[in-house]
């Protein structure tokens, strides 16, 4: 259970941030002067796009709570046996974190009006992504060579499950990632991408922060700095 209070946690800061970036925070009942002429006033309503992407990382973070608040009671039966992490992951888990990089590098360009960048951004984001869902079929591989079936224990089934939940996210993510290349490619204004290139990000972002967790509980990494943080704060 540790794992899911640190995901929540996580996830909750990481909301918090965003939401204070979108100075959701202004009270412009306290502001003198006309609608939109005080800090904060233009940014009181959202596209409708945001909003989705808001509903959807809440039900994407409800059933990944669910999948690690399984997994972290599932462990606790004799029956499981804990399946070595294939050393490949840490090299997945460096370009994805590449990828989420490159997206930002592009929505920062996107700010900036400069197309080059966001255009290099999203093709080198995109371009890790692929490279991360390739490693992840490849540790796959190197697992089941050395025995470990998906109905060979509880542990080998999660594993299996949580990485392949977390990349049909990711593949999904690419779909969106590709027709946002493509409209800058075909000579789309910066202004009117902008939003989507911010989309991704978030997206991108997202899916970075889910896959930190997982890795952690699979390595058990997670309880040990659960456990840290406990021993700090009694």
């Amino acid at each position: 259970m540790s794992a899911v209070i640190l995901f929540v946690a996580v996830i909750a800061v990481v909301a918090g941030w965003w939401l204070s970036q979108q100075r959701l925070t202004a009270r412009p009942w306290l502001e003198e002067g006309p609608a939109g002429d005080f800090p904060g006033g233009d940014a009181m309503t959202w596209p409708a796009a945001k909003i989705g992407l808001g509903v959807f990382l809440a039900v994407a973070s409800a059933l990944f709570v669910l999948f690690i608040s399984a997994y972290s009671m599932r462990m606790d039966v004799a029956d499981w046996r804990t399946l070595p992490v294939p050393r490949l992951l840490w090299f997945n888990t460096g370009v994805l974190i590449l990828s989420s990089v490159a997206l930002q590098w592009s929505y920062v360009a996107a700010r900036r009006d400069d197309a080059e960048g966001v255009m290099i951004g999203l093709l080198a984001g995109g371009a890790a992504a692929v490279i991360f869902l390739g490693g992840q079929l490849l540790a796959w591989q190197q697992l089941g060579a050395a025995g470990y079936f998906v109905a060979s224990n509880p542990a080998n089934s999660f594993f299996y499950l949580l990485t392949a939940v977390h990349g049909l996210h990711l593949t999904g993510g690419l779909v969106a990632l590709g027709r946002t290349s493509t409209k800058m490619w075909r000579g789309a204004g910066i202004a009117d991408m902008r939003l989507s290139v911010e989309l991704c990000t978030i997206y991108w972002h997202f899916l970075l922060l889910v896959w930190l967790v997982l890795l952690g509980l699979l390595t058990g990494w997670t309880d040990d700095f659960v456990n840290i943080c406990r021993r700090l704060l009694s």
